[in-house]
Formats: structure tokens, C-alpha cells, sequence
């Protein structure tokens, strides 16, 4: 039994399946997907979630697990450039799609050194990503034992540097400011802070430059349809508007489900593909046994959120890439608005946008559609802040609009529509508590153990998803499903 059709539900459906289970997926609304999802409207069509492909061979680990190549199934394009920056000051910073030439790229936009520094960095990253890859991200989470895979070489310790934040390595290793502000940005992959995530998050450049980043041709919603396709040609079953009300136990084991309709589903395993936190706190009833999980995660810092833009434009931009970031004058304001004591919009945000260059997303040669995102405090009224205040939503998409002009993509008067989706409508549509992306974030050297792991203290409970155990973000999921299947095994 797989308790919710994201991304990472359906590919541990997909794997579970292959390997003889009979599956059923319940999914509590209308769609798949969860945060991978999709908005049309007048041929306009939006991911609405992830909007880039990095780590492809574990899509292809996936695909050819289930009996089908990867390309058989979606059509995979190599991005460059890769993204293209715009800093406060005026610089404009267009990174390629391979690595041999960010070298290069860094030295022409910020001068002679940037490219080889930059490089020198990675060259350190690689050294992480070697001492971390097999014995954490491709590993069951197990508290000591992950340690001691961890520390079984002092010089693995050394190299992922737990002690020191990112803010710290780009500090020590990085001269020009806008080569650290690059860096500190990829905390936010995990939804976190820089200056309190840790440094092995510079594997996540290095993956993105060593490994390419990618796009579904058609949209990434494409790869949720392919994965269930999976998942549905080895006799899994999909329900949809099936919401679960509690995981049943037996015994102390996990026996099944019980849904919203009072019925009881059973299972012999349940894998849950729900934030961890509503599982912990509404699915299952506390126990001394999911004490301590309870516990990691009140400790635990929530993970940032985001508030969205989908923009339909009239007319098309030149020279625009697939990803832009526009950074703001003061970085550091940006988290504190999201992760201080007040938290609150950030008046002069980072602004990421999404434009792909694909037919199938816009209705005519004439139109673009715009995926807008800016970091953003979770929802929480009551005791943070309450993204439902009326009138908000739309004012704040006014503020981002004209940061958006202000910075050199002014689109105010091509706008057709827009559609705005704040961090309470991602808690309503997906179940993620305070529309936390990623569950919980990496801020602090103790985040990874503070997250859940795939194996719940419940036997035959295990969790998939961005909110577990390796992490937020499309190859993680994944990951968390290839670590899953193998836990529960064959039939």
C-alpha cells in the first residue's frame, strides 16, 4: 500500500511493483504528482513544481528497473546555458551546460581568477560528494551506523567538513561576492539558510555542473505520467480522491489503512508518501515508539517555502534563458525574512524564473509561460505568519512584478492572466505542513538525523518523499524510493 501519488509514491509503486508486490496507490486528490504538478489554461500549461532535471542516471536506474529505458519513455534535453544570473550591481552571469567551459563563463562576467577559484571549489565538492554519495544519500538512515559509514574513513569526515556552514566554505574559498552569493544560493535547494546549512551542500553544484541539468521535453509534469505509466504496467492500482484518515496497526505492525470513507484498506507493508510530519502527527497515533521522531522533528527547522507566479504572457522575450536568477542587493535580508523570528515576505526578493522555450507549453509562437518563484515563510497563523490575510496574495504578486521590472524583466503590460499560489495553497493541495517544500531543512550540523528515516520505528511502515530521508529535490525522491524498495525486497 503507497500512501500518496507524488513523485517519490509513485516510484517506489513503480520499483515495488517490478519486483512482484501486488500495489495499490491511494491518492487524496484528483491528480498525481503532488508538488510535481501541472496547471493549464487557454494552451497555457505550467509545472507548478520542480522545474529542473539533475542526476538523470537515477531517472535511468529507475526506468531500467521497471523493463523500459529511460528515453523509450520521456525525451530528456541538456540545458545551456544552464541558468543564467543577474546581480544587483548590473552583472549579468549566463553559466554553460558543461563544465569544462564555467571556467571561462566566470572569468569573462567577473574577471580573471572567478573561473579558477570557482573550479577549485568543485574540485573540493567532488571530494564530498565521493565520501558522501554511497554511505548517506544511496543509505538507509540509521542514526549511529550512518555515522560510522560515514567515519569509517577520518579523511571522509574531513572532507564533508560537518562543522562548517556553506556561508563558511564560500567564505573561506571564494573571493568575489558574487561567486559566494551563487554558492549560498544552493542552500536553498534544501530549503534552507546558508549561512546555518551545511557545507556538503556544494555537491549540489557539483552534481548540477558534472551531471548536466535537464528538461522534459512537454513539461516535468511528463515524468510523474511516466512513472506511474511504470508503476500501472506491472499490475499496480491507482486511486485517486482516496484520502487516508490513519494508518491501522496489528500487533504493533502496520496492517493497512483507514480511509476518509471509514473503510479499512489492508496491506502487509505501507509506504507513505505524506509529509512526515502529518504522518507522525495525524496518521499515526503517538506512541513511545515514534517518540523521539516526534521530538527530531519539533527540533527541527521547517524547511522554506515559496510564493508563486504563474504568468501568461502575450509576446516573446529575447534572450531569455531557460532558468533566471535575479538577485537582490541584500542576500542576507532574504533569510531573514524566511527563517527569522518575524517572519515575514521579503520586500526585495530573489526572483527565479522558469520560461521554457517549448511549443507544447504556450498556445501560439506569440505567448510565454512563466513559472515565477521567490522564497517564501511557511504558513503558519497562530504563532507565525498567515499567507490567507485577504488581499495579500495579490498585492505581494504586484511587489514581485515590479521587482521583477525594476531588475529588467518588466512584463506588466504583457500579462494575459496570472495565476498566484502562496505557501497556504501548497499546504491545501499537497498536504505539506506550512507548504514546506522540503519538509524539514539542512540548517544546523545535526539537520540530516533530524529528518525521518525511509524505516519508520513502526514494522512494515516506511516513508518515501522529499520530507524523508535522503531529502527535498527530484533525485533525492528518488533515491528515497530506490532505498525503500530495497528495504522492503522482492515478493
Amino acid at each position: 500500500m503507497v500512501v500518496g501519488a507524488g513523485l517519490g509514491g509513485l516510484a517506489a509503486a513503480a520499483r515495488l511493483a517490478a519486483a512482484g508486490h501486488a500495489v495499490t496507490v491511494l491518492e487524496r486528490s484528483a491528480t498525481i504528482g503532488g508538488k510535481l504538478g501541472r496547471f493549464t489554461r487557454d494552451g497555457h500549461v505550467f509545472d507548478t513544481g520542480p522545474s529542473l532535471v539533475t542526476m538523470p542516471q537515477v531517472l535511468s536506474d529507475l526506468f531500467a528497473a521497471t523493463g523500459r529505458p529511460l528515453e523509450e519513455s520521456v525525451d530528456l534535453v541538456r540545458l545551456d546555458p544552464a541558468v543564467a544570473y543577474r546581480f544587483a550591481d548590473g552583472t549579468r552571469l549566463s553559466i554553460p551546460g558543461r563544465t569544462e567551459e564555467v571556467p571561462a563563463a566566470l572569468d569573462g562576467a567577473l574577471g580573471a581568477g572567478a573561473g579558477a577559484q570557482w573550479a577549485s571549489l568543485m574540485d573540493r565538492a567532488a571530494v564530498m560528494w565521493r565520501a558522501s554519495e554511497q554511505p548517506f544519500l544511496r543509505s538507509p538512515l540509521a542514526g549511529a551506523r550512518t555515522l560510522g559509514r560515514l567515519a569509517r574513513r577520518p579523511a571522509d569526515v574531513a572532507a564533508v567538513a560537518p562543522w562548517q556552514s556553506l556561508r563558511g566554505l564560500g567564505s573561506r574559498r571564494l573571493d568575489h561576492p558574487h561567486l559566494r552569493t551563487m554558492l549560498d544560493r544552493y542552500a536553498t535547494y534544501s530549503g534552507s539558510d546558508p549561512r546555518r546549512a551545511p557545507a556538503v551542500l556544494a555537491t549540489v553544484p557539483y552534481a548540477e555542473q558534472r551531471f548536466g541539468s535537464w528538461y522534459v521535453r512537454g513539461g516535468l509534469y511528463r515524468l510523474a505520467e511516466a512513472v506511474a505509466g511504470r508503476a500501472l504496467a506491472h499490475g499496480a492500482v491507482l486511486r485517486t480522491d482516496c484520502a487516508v484518515r490513519r494508518v491501522v496497526t496489528t500487533g504493533g505492525r502496520a496492517s493497512g489503512v483507514e480511509l476518509a470513507s471509514g473503510d479499512v484498506v489492508p496491506a502487509d507493508v505501507v509506504v507513505s508518501g505524506a509529509d512526515a510530519t502529518a504522518l507522525y502527527t495525524d496518521l499515526l497515533t503517538a506512541d513511545r515508539r515514534t517518540r523521539r521522531v516526534r521530538r527530531d522533528l519539533r527540533r527541527a527547522t521547517p524547511s522554506l517555502s515559496g510564493f508563486v507566479l504563474l504568468l501568461a504572457l502575450r509576446g516573446r522575450t529575447a534572450g531569455l534563458a531557460h532558468h533566471t536568477v535575479l538577485f537582490p542587493e541584500d542576500y542576507d535580508a532574504e533569510f531573514d525574512g524566511v527563517f527569522g523570528s518575524a517572519p515575514r515576505p521579503v520586500a526585495d526578493p530573489t526572483v527565479y524564473v522558469s520560461a521554457p522555450d517549448d511549443p507544447a507549453l504556450r498556445p501560439d509562437e506569440d505567448s510565454e509561460s512563466w513559472f515565477v518563484l521567490v522564497n517564501a515563510p511557511r504558513h503558519a497563523p497562530g504563532h507565525g505568519f498567515d499567507w490567507d490575510e485577504p488581499g495579500l496574495a495579490d498585492r505581494y504578486a504586484d511587489t514581485v512584478l515590479d521587482v521583477l521590472a525594476r531588475r529588467g524583466l518588466d512584463v506588466r503590460d504583457r500579462v494575459r492572466w496570472r495565476e498566484v499560489r502562496t505557501p497556504a495553497d501548497l499546504e491545501r493541495d499537497t498536504g505539506s505542513v506550512g507548504g514546506s517544500i522540503y519538509g524539514t531543512s539542512s540548517n544546523g550540523a545535526r539537520a540530516a538525523f533530524l529528518r525521518p528515516g525511509n524505516a519508520s520505528p513502526v514494522p512494515g511502515l516506511f516513508l518515501v518523499g522529499g520530507s524523508a530521508h535522503p531529502g527535498g529535490g527530484l533525485p533525492l525522491v528518488l533515491l528515497s524510493a530506490e532505498i525503500v524498495s530495497g528495504l522492503v525486497g522482492p515478493a
